[in-house]
């Protein structure tokens, strides 16, 4: 990507990825930027099966700064915890299993098809 496009665009971009890479892998699309908080976001919330899925996205146009899952610390997936439960409480439909994935994208997402990496089931420990 070129130095104009801003950070959020390409997060953005990067989410719209993951949510297509979920929905080829069966996956439907619950919500996208469910907010919790001004501390808590989940970036996409999807249903994999009987499984509710708590998806953060971090996208990367490459690894020279560190690979993406690497930005995702405890305090981020603490977060996405309680912003969770806060939907799992609110939502109308009820859930016996949910679990929080991380999803990893990398590459220019204007000129090539990006490289995702998923970590399914991210625990707090």
């Amino acid at each position: 990507m070129t130095e104009s496009v801003s950070n959020k665009t390409k997060g953005k971009l990067g989410e719209q990825a993951a949510a297509k890479y979920l929905q080829r892998l069966g996956y439907k699309i619950l919500e996208r930027n469910y907010r919790y908080s001004r501390f808590a976001e989940i970036d996409i919330v999807a249903k994999d099966k009987d499984t509710i899925v708590f998806a953060e996205v971090k996208t990367r146009t490459g690894t020279t700064f560190g690979h993406p899952f690497e930005a995702v610390n405890h305090t981020k997936i603490e977060n996405i915890f309680k912003a969770g439960l806060y939907y799992l409480k609110n939502t109308k439909e009820t859930y016996k299993k949910y679990r929080i994935d991380v999803i990893s994208v990398i590459g220019d997402l204007k000129t090539e098809k990006p490289k995702i990496e998923h970590l399914k089931n991210i625990s707090l420990n």
